[in-house]
């Protein structure tokens, strides 16, 4: 038995017999050990569970992404590599020990059954979701397309049934696309799933075709973190010409080793890009943005992106289980590879250690720009990350603003078009007026520190002369936050705008509502509309 088990490894690399003894002796006591707290262990042992954890702590002890899937995980599976599921087409989310749906996707069966946001699941299937978290909710109404769910649902104080029949749920990895002022095209990939390349290449295509005058294109990879490898290498063959090498793969496995090329014609080697990254652009995102940064064909505006330069395969195991197991590195057009961590070396933490400064190597660019290995994709134009105020955070956290565009629906039949659509002085007070009761109690980071200034001056010894000064600020702190609704206007008109937005034009309409105001895409727009300034950065910066 153990030497089937070991008989395929051998196949695939060649193994020294004394390492072929170790693996062979240490199956063989984990095999003896497993067995024997079966057998004897004082209370039953779950065969499946136990294993299972024993698996997900080896496989952690290595890297974040060797995972191993159950059979029953395989719907997980799917959505990762596919973007698809079967299911009823909503996200849902939990606000105390209550179910409530979040989203229904447009046109799918949630939506289709009536659903809306804000209604509150009593029970799935008959059982009641009272007690069960957000998760367990949601995986009890997933499974096969065809079957029915049947959901007991609460709206207004009253409650009423839904038989839905499973979809299979495949999400856009493309939600939006369009043009923006400037003659500038847009396009939104969210994921690297199958056919996303195809899907951009098909909207780019349409928004030429639509305005021959567009001057530039913006494609947004910020929160897109990864996929599939070849879709990378197709989307970057959009705008770069049969026969460019794009990423390399290089690992224990030579046979696994792979150079990847682009082997269609172009749609366009001239049009000036931009592409947007932050740092949840990760795998995918990297190889795209970083083999465009590495080709000089596109203008990267964000801020550093994630840095996974490591490269997965799923690969079969046996009754009906998978495993997603790390196997190389990816290397993009230059010759760096942008994984920011180093998993064979952990602190006593066991967290895997940043690659030092001192370590990173430089590469060039095709026109002879400076880049680097080691810590992600660094943008030609670095945007200031911002950051949501204490307040925000509550008024998310705490869903006073989903629950109070729950009530602005009901009287609101219709809005303006998403990028047309404002938050007006009305609404805005209107929206003030509902939180006039409700629990918006937060600290902020000043508070903190004067807590701890407080704290620090009892300690030293210096509070009785101090005391009054840091009163004086606790006061003057508490009448400015008085005023933080008005001083964050604008950042929580944003977060309303989103979620009225969705509620009347799902996800594109609320994307679209978006771009009007995001710094990215005007950054990116002034670069490409400027081909003095975007060329200068393709030819001159960090040299």
């Amino acid at each position: 038995m153990l030497a089937a088990l070991v008989a395929p490894l051998h196949a695939q690399t060649p193994v020294s017999s004394d390492r072929s003894f170790e693996l062979t002796k240490n199956l063989e006591i984990f095999s003896k050990l497993y067995q024997t707290l079966y057998v004897i262990y004082v209370d039953d042992v779950d065969p499946g569970a136990t294993m299972k954890k024993a698996i997900d702590a080896m496989l952690a002890s290595l890297d974040p992404y060797t995972v191993y899937y159950p059979e029953s995980d395989m719907e997980d599976v799917k959505l990762q590599l596919l973007g698809q599921y079967g299911g009823i087409g909503a996200l849902i989310h939990q606000q105390n020990d209550k179910i409530y749906i979040s989203e229904p996707y447009k046109d799918l069966p949630a939506d289709k059954a009536g659903l809306r946001a804000g209604d509150r699941i009593l029970a799935v299937n008959g059982e009641s979701t009272e007690g069960k978290s957000n998760n367990d909710v949601s995986a009890a109404m997933r499974g096969q397309a065809g079957t029915t769910v049947n959901l007991k649902l609460e709206r207004d104080g009253k409650t009423f049934e839904r038989a839905i029949v499973r979809a299979e749920i495949k999400l856009p990895n493309v939600p939006y696309s369009g043009m923006l002022k400037g003659n500038i095209g847009y396009v939104k990939l969210d994921e690297f799933t199958q056919d996303a390349a195809k899907n951009v290449r098909d909207a780019f295509v349409r928004l030429k075709r639509e305005n021959p005058d567009m001057k530039g294109f913006i494609l947004d990879l910020r929160n897109n973190g990864g996929g599939l490898m070849n879709e990378a290498v197709d989307l970057v063959n959009i705008f770069v010409k049969k026969g460019k090498l794009i990423v390399e793969t290089k690992g224990k496995v030579s046979t696994k080793n792979m150079m990847s090329y682009t082997k269609l014609n172009p749609e366009d080697t001239e049009i000036p890009v931009a592409v947007l990254i932050n740092e949840y652009s990760a795998s995918a995102s990297e190889i795209t943005a970083g083999s465009l940064q590495d080709l000089d064909r596109a203008v990267i505006i964000g801020s550093r992106s994630y840095g996974k330069g490591l490269v997965q395969n799923v690969l079969p195991l046996v009754y009906n289980t998978q495993m997603k197991v790390t196997v190389s590195k990816y290397y993009i057009p230059s010759g760096r590879c942008i994984q920011a961590l180093d998993y064979s070396h952990k602190d006593e933490n066991g967290r895997a250690t940043k690659i030092p400064d001192s370590l990173k190597t430089a590469f060039k660019t095709a026109n002879g720009r400076i880049v680097y290995d080691g810590f992600g994709i660094e943008p030609d134009i670095e945007t200031k990350t911002e950051y949501m105020s204490s307040l925000s955070t509550v008024l998310v956290s705490k869903f006073h603003i989903f629950n109070y565009v729950n009530e602005f629906v009901k009287t609101h039949p219709s809005i303006a078009a998403p990028s047309e659509f404002e938050i007006t002085d009305e609404i805005y007070n209107d929206f003030s007026k509902y939180l006039a009761d409700k629990d918006c109690s937060y600290t902020t980071e000043t508070e903190h520190l004067l807590k701890e200034l407080r704290e620090a001056a009892k300690n030293d010894k210096y509070y009785d002369a101090l005391a009054s000064k840091i009163e004086d600020l606790e006061t003057q702190l508490k009448k400015d936050k008085a005023d933080d609704l008005t001083k964050y206007r604008k950042e929580i008109s944003s977060l309303l705008k989103s979620e009225i937005l969705v509620r009347y034009y799902y996800a594109p309409g609320r994307l679209e509502g978006s771009l009007a105001d995001d710094p990215d895409v005007l950054k990116a727009i002034e670069i490409l509309n400027d081909s003095k300034l975007y060329n200068s950065i393709l030819k001159n910066t960090k040299k």
